[in-house]
């Protein structure tokens, strides 16, 4: 079983790719705990060294869609800023969301397309009138239909046809990949700063151990 998920920190300032870094350590800390393996399949890096503007993540496990749903919404990184000194902002937000699926390809096999003959309407003389020469073509997996009378024998317009068809069905692929590439880009411009779903903070540094003095430290 395996999920998706998309990290961005959308038009926020550096410090909010800074904090997708840290949100994505840490959620790749947790999923080893969860039992759960986590791939960075893309990584847009940000200006500062080790930060991230996006990271899109696959995570496979037994509990992987509990674990993705989880980690969804808007994340806030509490911290200081570490690029800035003073200022006083310290709530940091990405989001994290499902990214549409990829646009499937569609394979093309005249197998799949009906062709059918029939008569031609308009000019052409008598034997294109009477006889079945143009074709039309049905791809059945689409839908698409042509009608081709272009030439005066049926093989022809049957080739003629086929192409077109099979033009159709690239462009329509094409046109599903980029409403898909729009989708995604929406994401990175519907992150909502407040109210996250999530919020974790660095964590703190444990003080130095005092070495004991006396009869325990000199071993006496």
């Amino acid at each position: 079983m395996s999920a998706y998920l998309l990290l961005s920190a959308g038009r926020g300032p550096r410090e909010c790719a800074w904090a997708l870094a840290e949100l994505l350590r840490r959620l790749e800390g947790d999923a080893v705990r969860q039992g759960v393996t986590v791939q960075r399949v893309q990584v847009a890096p940000g200006d500062g060294l080790g930060t991230c503007r996006s990271a899109l993540i696959r995570m496979s496990g037994a509990d992987a869609e509990a674990f993705a749903a989880s980690w969804t919404g808007t994340l806030c990184w509490q911290a200081p800023s570490p690029y800035r000194a003073g200022v006083g902002r310290k709530n940091w937000y990405v989001t994290a969301q499902p990214p549409p699926s990829d646009a499937p390809t569609t394979t093309f096999a005249e197998a799949d397309v009906e062709i059918v003959g029939c008569r031609t309407g308009g000019p052409g003389g008598q034997h294109r009138n009477k006889a079945s020469t143009a074709v039309r073509a049905t791809h059945r997996p689409s839908g698409l239909v042509v009608v081709v009378d272009d030439e005066r024998q049926f093989s022809l317009n049957r080739r003629i046809a086929l192409e077109l068809l099979r033009q159709r069905v690239e462009r329509g692929d094409e046109a599903a990949r980029r409403a898909v590439a729009v989708a995604r880009w929406r994401i990175h411009d519907d992150l909502v700063r407040g109210d996250p779903t999530r919020v974790e903070r660095p964590e703190p540094v444990s003080a130095p151990r005092r070495q004991r003095r006396g009869r325990a430290a000199s071993g006496r």
